[in-house]
């Protein structure tokens, strides 16, 4: 089975492959269309700013190779920044268009409670609001690790995966067809992470 982890200049690809090199997998960091497209499965994850991200992504022609793994129906996971990328648009960095495969917008978490920090960082428990073979084996309300300053918010509720909550509940993953989106880091997150990332090559 070949996965290609995308290749946009963005944080924390290594990581991931770190982790499943850890499960048995062999993986392939590019940003080679080609490669892309003759994967078994896709991931794009990432650490970064909604602007340089996008413009990454157009730069390399990435975006173009996202929509063909997207409309081919290939097995695709994104992480964190990369789960944010696919909304219409992002309020970082004074306001990004982005890749509008999913309707709404990320916005920055404004808190009331001084306790609460942004960037939101640290563990949090996150809820299964569908059941998704993802979730195959992970308990619900498991805390995974999460980094951001900024969340999702789908137009549609029935497009929301997970749900988890820092100063309200917010969007903590998505999943339409054969693509799903979590905004922790699974490679981040000990066995609960592993498990995730076993359930996607498995699935």
């Amino acid at each position: 089975m070949r996965v290609a982890i995308i290749d946009y200049q963005a944080g924390n690809l290594t990581s991931v492959q770190r982790a499943l090199t850890h499960l048995g997998h062999a993986s392939e960091i590019t940003a080679d269309a080609a490669v892309i497209a003759s994967a078994d499965k896709v991931i794009f994850p990432g650490v970064g700013a909604a602007g340089s991200c996008m413009a990454n992504l157009r730069a390399g022609k990435l975006d173009q190779a996202l929509a063909q793994v997207i409309a081919a129906q290939k097995p695709l996971l994104c992480i964190c920044v990369g789960m944010q990328l696919l909304f219409d648009r992002s309020d970082e960095d004074d306001g990004v268009p982005c890749l509008g495969v999913i309707p709404g917008s990320v916005k920055k978490f404004a808190l009331s409670d001084p306790a609460l920090k942004v960037p939101h960082m640290g563990w949090n428990p996150v809820h299964w609001e569908k059941s998704d073979p993802l979730w195959n084996g992970i308990p619900q309300d498991t805390p995974f690790y999460f980094v951001h300053s900024y969340f999702c918010a789908p137009t549609a509720e029935d497009t929301t995966l997970a749900t988890s909550d820092h100063g309200g509940i917010f969007c903590a993953g998505v999943r339409r067809g054969a693509f799903a989106a979590v905004q922790f880091h699974p490679e981040k997150s000990g066995e609960a992470g592993l498990a995730l990332l076993g359930n996607f090559l498995r699935g």
